[in-house]
């Protein structure tokens, strides 16, 4: 990894970098001259405590704070829908609030989970949010407290984010086909992979202009490249692991969602636009085959 040339120090708190996202970035900072990270997971700040939100910005005074802490288990949120909006709607007013009153610009991670997932165009920045679930109303809900609350903020959408730890599903379609002979696979819901670490890569690159000073507030979005069904991830998926290990699986089966028991509905369509990024950052969207290879590799323990 080659090291930015910041002009000034900068100083980037990171709230849940337990997550597969908040890992990748730390790891992405930790690696970069002229910055300082500090990388603090739920036990060291947990957003549901405004408390401990005001002792931690304080102690450390960022220059910014990237919130990465979620309650991202879908399906859970169903079932535990007051923990997921503790964190995801309730957690985000509180950073948001503290970060206004110190004046510390706040990059807050969202999901294509606030949109209900009818356009399968896909959906831009302006499109209307209708969250189909609780975990997509969290979300949401989320969004919305950052806007009201604190000017100087930065909402980043992303969909479907895998990576080589944590709970996705890259890794339970992996656990499945090394012990089922047949496993199924949604193949009418649409959407864009993206790895953790295509995130992190992102989320620096955006800070790399916030530190020269340049006033982009507001809603993006972010996925990688080329759009596919669950089932063509799956196909994916099996084929890189296939190239490491011995698969147990036999049949991928394709199944309509309506077939698929879960506790929470999906979008059908989770493609989201990235010309805004693209027109306001210059960055591209990388195809997100390349980025399951390498996360497979780092997988397997290749890398």
């Amino acid at each position: 990894m080659v090291a930015s040339a910041y002009t000034t120090s900068a100083k980037v708190l990171i709230c849940g970098a337990d997550g597969q996202i908040g890992h990748a970035l730390a790891e992405l900072l930790l690696q970069q001259q002229g910055l300082e990270c500090i990388a603090l997971g739920r036990r060291k700040l947990d957003v549901t405590d405004p408390e401990q939100i005001r002792q931690q910005l304080e102690r450390h005074l960022p220059d910014y704070v990237i919130n990465c802490a979620g309650f991202n288990r879908v399906d859970d949120a169903e079932r535990q829908p007051d923990q997921a909006l503790a964190v995801n709607s309730a957690g985000a007013a509180n950073l948001a609030a503290a970060c206004a009153l110190l004046s510390i610009p706040l990059l807050h991670l969202s999901s294509d989970y606030v949109f209900d997932g009818h356009y399968a165009s896909g959906y831009s920045e302006d499109d209307a949010a209708s969250p189909l679930g609780v975990f997509g109303r969290s979300k949401w809900e989320g969004e919305e407290s950052v806007r009201s609350l604190h000017s100087q903020h930065l909402i980043l959408r992303v969909s479907w984010v895998f990576s080589a730890r944590g709970d996705n599903y890259l890794l339970r379609t992996l656990e499945q086909a090394r012990h089922e002979a047949m496993i199924e696979a949604v193949d009418d819901r649409r959407g864009c992979p993206t790895s953790a670490e295509d995130v992190a890569r992102v989320i620096l690159a955006i800070l790399r202009q916030l530190t020269c000073g340049i006033d982009v507030w507001g809603t993006y979005h972010y996925c990688g490249a080329e759009i596919t069904s669950r089932y063509g991830f799956s196909e994916a998926i099996l084929a890189a692991a296939r190239q490491y290990e011995e698969l147990a699986v036999q049949e991928l089966r394709a199944v309509a969602s309506a077939d698929y028991p879960a506790a929470a509905q999906r979008p059908a369509s989770s493609v989201l636009k990235c010309r805004k990024l693209l027109s306001t950052f210059g960055i591209r969207q990388r195809p997100w085959r390349s980025e399951l290879q390498r996360v497979i590799r780092e997988h397997y323990g290749e890398l």
